[in-house]
């Protein structure tokens, strides 16, 4: 210890250093670091014998299996219960609902949504929360709404993905690929005479494009049938701003419909 040092300035000099994060005291007899140390040579590990590769499964099998499933089904019935009992879907076994779709199938315009939230995954249905309710509201402004009963004011909702995602991730490229299909089929089974795609996602799979905001408010085709891309209205929720293009989205769509009658 160095003499000039009183008993009290070492200690704070030490308590400062742990507070540093120093550990270890130093030794005794001083190191040159410019010393070479020649290690023995150990021998070089035997190579693992080769590992024959897995047996291809996983998304490959599961976009077929999801394939064939889905073109079996004769009805929305028959889809609904074949996405039940799909299995490869690791989203399925965190899910608490199977979330298929809401409003009337004979309805000219269908919704298609990204994927179940908290409360769509509770409930069962499609955009139930906040969300869901600034939807029926927009739709209710051009005279649209689940709950009608005439196809001319109806509207029928679905989502990308039927079951939710975990602490509401995006989900995954696999996860969206497997699913595709049933939502293929589930846009050939209802025949709408429009599409509207909410949100990234549902612009990623249907239309493999990524940009709401720059994709919003243009035609799109997807499977023979005009679709517009809109912002999803968790989206309206978060920037207000967006709603005044929305409200440009919904009266071009409100005009479409009309002409189409």
């Amino acid at each position: 210890m160095n003499p000039d040092l009183d008993p009290q300035t070492a200690l704070a000099m030490l308590g400062w250093q742990v507070d540093l994060g120093v550990s270890d005291a130093i030794g005794e007899v001083p190191v040159n670091r410019y010393e070479v140390v020649v290690e023995a040579k150990k021998p070089k590990p035997k190579a693992p014998p080769p590992v024959a590769p897995p047996e291809p499964q996983g998304n490959g099998a599961a976009i077929a299996a999801a394939r064939q499933m889905a073109a079996a089904a004769p009805d929305l019935i028959a889809l609904k219960s074949a996405m039940a009992a799909y299995d490869h879907c690791e989203l399925k076994k965190g899910a608490r609902n199977l979330v298929f779709a809401d409003g009337n199938p004979t309805a000219r315009l269908m919704v298609i949504g990204e994927a179940p939230g908290r409360d769509e995954d509770r409930l069962g249905f499609p955009f139930v929360g906040k969300a869901g309710q600034l939807l029926d509201n927009m739709l209710a402004a051009i005279d649209l709404s689940r709950k009608a009963e005439d196809a001319e004011n109806a509207v029928y909702i679905t989502n990308v993905l039927p079951w939710r995602p975990p602490q509401n991730r995006d989900p995954s490229p696999d996860e969206i690929a497997m699913m595709l299909p049933f939502l293929a089929r589930h846009i050939e089974l209802v025949q709408p005479d429009f599409l509207v795609l909410m949100g990234n996602i549902t612009c990623q799979a249907l239309l493999g494009k990524r940009g709401i905001t720059r994709l919003r408010g243009n035609w799109e085709t997807v499977q023979g049938i005009p679709a517009m891309p809109m912002t999803h209205p968790a989206y309206l929720l978060r920037t207000p701003e967006a709603k005044r293009e929305a409200w440009l989205d919904l009266q071009d769509i409100r005009a479409r419909l009309k002409d189409k009658q």
